[in-house]
């Protein structure tokens, strides 16, 4: 079988396909529905797939959907994982729990987003107190997210995000943009004022699923930033920590870490490691966010602005929003062979790695 053969077409057929492959491995299955529907009216859930052991002290997790339409990357791993066998090559008191689509409205409707246009991997703030700052992107708010999208808005809001970079780097300018916010709740990247459903839904599933782990690995699939197919290993934790320690004896020096300066993505706010170790606090939780590229960051980021503009300000049904939905998906998911074979490789790669890690 072709690695482009485990890859779906939308959220309805990904959902199916999972599904199937997961219980024809011998899967236990759990489903966790979505209050919404879909864009054709269809049932929306996170379903989750264990196979192995069900008091296993050692797991390996992985999670597709955390960015709803980076869905079709993890997605098209985990349906592969189960369809070629490959997950059923675990060693003794080793189970595999896979997440499906955590994020199920964005991945149904190809939106990043939940659907309340929260960023989940920057909802895991603390929301009883003062939440993070980011005067960056306060004072790119508007240009970021105009009323209106047309080439002049495009070219004029771009001179203003250049003139910021120029003033306080490239690199000033991703950290504002991407670290997240919590003032704008029509924003990009927005942190929300409280726990997302797909929040809540992360640490029910790990506190359930997990009770009895010591020992969690933990594969979070994305997309769009980075060299074009290539899967940067991101360690989410801070340098010198004992969670980077064990991500640098599994993976030798193949990782980045955003602490150190060393990756794409900056240093994020409210990311969804910190409702994985609150859920499971018995447990020693060693997670990587596993990055593929796409598109040029500057491309990624004028697709998501213009998908912004679309839900606050358009029509997704019409031929401007049906275009900028096309733009959207291809920042997100490259649908050619060859894209789809380098993600492959590296999952595979990644998940023995993570695998030897935990039997080590």
């Amino acid at each position: 079988m072709s690695a482009a053969a485990c890859f779906s077409a939308d959220y309805a057929e990904a959902r199916r396909r999972f599904t199937a492959a997961a219980a024809a491995a011998g899967a236990a299955l759990f489903s966790y529905p979505h209050p919404a529907q879909g864009p054709n009216g269809e049932d929306l859930a996170t379903d989750v797939a264990w196979l192995g052991p069900q008091d296993a002290e050692r797991v390996l997790v992985t999670v597709a959907g955390t960015h709803g339409v980076e869905g079709f990357c993890g997605s098209g791993v985990q349906t592969g994982w189960f369809e070629t066998g490959l997950a059923g090559e675990l060693e003794s008191g080793i189970a595999y729990l896979a997440i499906h689509a955590i994020n199920p409205h964005g991945f149904a409707w190809l939106r990043r987003v939940t659907e309340d246009n929260v960023d989940l991997n920057r909802n895991f703030a603390d929301f009883s107190g003062p939440l993070p700052e980011n005067p960056g992107y306060d004072a790119l708010a508007e240009a970021l997210c105009p009323p209106t999208w047309d080439d002049a808005t495009i070219a004029a809001t771009g001179a203003v995000l250049a003139a910021y970079a120029e003033e306080h780097g490239a690199g000033g300018l991703q950290a504002a943009i991407t670290n997240g916010q919590y003032k704008h709740p029509g924003g990009i990247f927005y942190g929300g004022r409280q726990p997302t459903w797909s929040h809540h839904t992360l640490k029910r599933i790990f506190a359930r699923h997990l009770s009895n782990a010591g020992r969690v690995a933990v594969i979070d699939y994305h997309t769009g930033l980075g060299p074009r197919g290539h899967g940067e290993r991101i360690c989410p934790a801070s340098p010198g920590s004992p969670m980077m320690a064990r991500v640098r004896d599994w993976y030798g020096d193949d990782f980045t870490c955003p602490g150190l300066g060393t990756s794409s993505a900056t240093e994020v706010r409210g990311f969804n490691v910190i409702g994985m170790e609150a859920a499971v606090p018995q447990a020693e939780v060693t997670a990587i966010a596993l990055e593929y590229g796409t598109q040029p960051s500057e491309e990624v980021k004028l697709a998501l602005r213009a998908d912004n503009w679309l839900h606050l300000h358009g029509d997704p049904a019409s031929a401007q929003g049906k275009a900028i939905k096309a733009q959207l998906r291809e920042a997100f998911y490259q649908d050619a062979d060859d894209w789809k074979q380098m993600i492959w490789d590296r999952a595979v790669e990644t998940q023995r790695l993570a695998l030897a890690g935990l039997a080590g």
